[in-house]
């Protein structure tokens, strides 16, 4: 048993049970160890699903980075769907991701930065913008991920379409932004 077959494990248990049931007690059964052996590889049940939300986000960290005259408004909106997606492969994904830092992405983080910058957003401008985006698309997908099934019908509300409010929000973002940057939305 390694790290990475214990954190392996503890997101398949994840997506079997939820954020709410995952228990070091419970992957421990699962990998047939005592719970005692978890912590040679995790001090604490913060540091395992710590390592879980970095193994959870890999499908994102290893998508392409923006590319030098690329369109930054089409590269921000692939970068942010992309980060929507990730979080949407894992149940709970919202939840085991928000709150984490991306120590592990930094270099990826300022590479994105300085593309924006690069491509004419002021850096506070691009700095805010991908804090926005960030937490605007964690904030949709608990959003989707806690729904239980739409409106109430009792309220006259129609079902909610997770993915059309958040292309709304994203739109409203990205206009906002090119705006305050100067340019045709």
């Amino acid at each position: 048993m390694n790290r990475e077959t214990v954190v392996s494990e503890a997101l398949d248990l994840l997506d079997e049970v939820g954020l709410d049931a995952v228990s070091t007690r419970r992957l421990a059964q699962r990998l047939g160890v005592e719970q005692p052996s978890l912590y040679y590889h995790f001090r604490n049940k913060k540091e395992l699903l710590s390592a879980m939300a970095e193994a959870a986000m890999a499908p994102h960290a290893a998508a392409a980075l923006p590319a030098p005259g690329e369109d930054w408004r089409e590269w921000f909106t692939r970068n942010t769907r992309g980060f929507r997606r990730t979080l949407l492969m894992r149940r709970d994904g919202a939840r085991l991701h928000a709150g984490t830092s991306p120590v592990a992405d930094l270099d990826r983080i300022a590479r994105k930065m300085a593309f924006l910058v690069a491509s004419g957003v002021p850096e506070r401008e691009a700095q805010m913008a991908m804090l926005a985006a960030g937490r605007f698309t964690v904030g949709c997908v608990l959003e989707e991920q806690a729904d239980t099934g739409g409106a109430d019908p009792g309220a006259g509300l129609p079902p909610i379409d997770h993915e059309s409010a958040f292309e709304a929000g994203l739109a409203l973002m990205l206009n906002g932004l090119t705006h305050r940057v100067g340019g045709t939305p």
